[in-house]
């Protein structure tokens, strides 16, 4: 893991997931493969492996560079700018 100049700007203490799953996917009717949370706002959305890859268009859409992992047992941060873990 590297540290990348958009976590110097992330919010302390990280937001709270503002829902508990991908309600994109919820409403179009599918299942998020696995859950992330933006670390700006806390919007929770669906990983690249689901259909809806909603985490990501949240990223581009609002400019929102890091998210990270809501799986249980893991813990680790996506940059999308960069494309690392960080």
């Amino acid at each position: 893991m590297s540290e990348c100049p958009h976590v110097l700007d992330l919010p302390r203490p990280e937001p709270e997931p503002l829902s508990d799953t991908c309600l994109a996917c919820r409403a179009a009717g599918t299942h998020p493969v696995q859950l992330r949370i933006c670390l700006t706002c806390g919007h929770v959305g669906c990983c690249d492996s689901s259909p809806g890859r909603h985490a990501s268009h949240h990223s581009e859409q609002e400019g929102h560079p890091v998210m990270r992992t809501l799986e249980h047992g893991e813990n680790w941060r996506w940059c999308f700018p960069d494309g690392s873990i960080v």
